[in-house]
């Protein structure tokens, strides 16, 4: 017996949903990894902010991964779970070290950017499939992460230059 004979989806449609989700776990993963160096590498004049900021962010991150992990196993597939897998498909690369906080913003902006346009785009599957569970998971992550880009861009325009010397845009 199959998980998707009880919950009512198509195993065709729902199976480019689960595409969707294993990209967007693999680009999770990285950004998780890449909020945590920054959390630890921050330094200078946001320094107590940005460390506090940069833990909720990776705290929530790893929240979403265990809920897309799980959403992919509820759909009939296996989430992976190797971080050199995760490195080969991810759209999000890997940070090198980075105490400037304005610099830090930016990378943030960019991921965000590019999570809610793969979550816009898993609505949109997910509407195709019938799966209401999964274009609310995505519409509720959409919803937290336009409220941090908008509160991180407010912090950074106070910030043009900080003590490192790197430009907010």
């Amino acid at each position: 017996m199959k998980n998707l004979d009880f919950i009512g989806l198509d195993e065709n449609k729902v199976s480019k949903v689960r595409e969707g989700l294993a990209q967007l776990l693999a680009d999770f993963q990285i950004y998780y990894t890449n909020l945590r160096n920054l959390h630890w590498n921050v330094k200078g004049h946001g320094f107590f902010i940005m460390h506090a900021k940069y833990e909720e962010m990776y705290n929530a991150a790893a929240l979403q991964i265990d809920e897309i992990a799980e959403r992919i196993l509820q759909l009939g597939g296996t989430p992976e779970s190797k971080f050199s897998e995760y490195l080969k498909v991810s759209t999000i690369k890997e940070l090198d070290k980075t105490e400037c906080s304005g610099e830090a913003i930016e990378y943030i902006m960019g991921y965000f950017k590019n999570l809610i346009a793969q979550e816009r785009a898993l609505i949109e599957l997910a509407g195709e499939a019938n799966d209401d569970v999964t274009a609310d998971l995505m519409t509720g992550y959409i919803a937290a992460q336009e409220k941090t880009v908008w509160m991180l861009l407010a912090f950074a325009e106070h910030h043009h230059k900080n003590e490192c010397g790197c430009e907010s845009k």
